[in-house]
């Protein structure tokens, strides 16, 4: 199956005269998962352990588990714990924020540019939160 990209479903979405068309004709190239089970899916093909990403997140264990269960929402920091403890690029990690329906990183904010260039480099989640306190923004968690 060849996909579409997010450009290219923009363009479609944009010159549709009807949108129930629209979804029809792309609905398989909509991301239908629920963030947990999204982010299990990634675990799953990496071959990471989960109790492992939970570890390198820095979370209690309980939140952890809720989190990959879907009986917990994280927040956009906690979002982006996981994605530096699953060793995930800035795209990667990028997606999964949009997924998630929170704001991309941004370069254009101090904080945003700190864990950009953390994610650039496969910084930890402790290497990530001593820079961010060390230029005076808040830790991830």
């Amino acid at each position: 199956m060849i996909k579409k990209s997010t450009d290219e479903l923009m363009d479609e979405l944009l010159k549709a005269n009807n949108i129930g068309d629209y979804l029809k004709e792309n609905s398989r190239y909509m991301v239908s998962d629920e963030l947990s089970t999204y982010l299990n899916n990634i675990m799953a093909k990496k071959g990471l352990v989960k109790t492992d990403v939970i570890k390198k997140t820095e979370f209690s264990e309980v939140m952890g588990y809720q989190i990959f269960a879907g009986t917990r929402q994280p927040s956009r920091d906690s979002l982006i714990c996981i994605c530096v403890a699953m060793e995930m690029d800035l795209e990667e990690t990028q997606t999964i924020l949009k997924i998630a329906g929170f704001a991309a990183l941004y370069p254009k904010t101090k904080r945003d540019s700190i864990i950009i260039l953390g994610l650039n480099e496969n910084k930890t989640v402790p290497e990530i939160n001593e820079t961010l306190y060390d230029n005076g923004e808040k830790t991830l968690n």
